[in-house]
């Protein structure tokens, strides 16, 4: 599979947020009460990146999963975000 041109210098994360393999339980962050007609994933990635490489990130309406490479990221996140004010609604 070759690489897309139009993807130059930004990796694209995944949007696959692994429920299902119990050794990265741990290490995903879940995003409630996102204002998701405002916040779109490219936002959150920017805002959750300072904490630790993301592997992938799925956005629902109204919440969101940001999935790390471990487990130590994904605390480091909820401690530094919760309750953040985005979009004019507090996580």
């Amino acid at each position: 599979k070759r690489s897309d041109p139009t993807m130059t210098g930004k990796t694209q994360t995944s949007n696959v947020t692994n429920k299902n393999d119990p050794k990265s339980i741990n290490s995903r962050v879940f995003i409630g009460n996102l204002n998701t007609a405002i916040v779109k994933k490219s936002d959150i990635e920017a805002i959750f990146a300072k904490y630790g490489k993301i592997v992938g990130c799925s956005v629902h309406k109204g919440y969101a999963f940001v999935q790390y490479m471990s487990e130590r990221h994904a605390r480091a996140a909820v401690a530094g975000e919760n309750a953040r004010i985005i979009a004019g609604q507090p996580l």
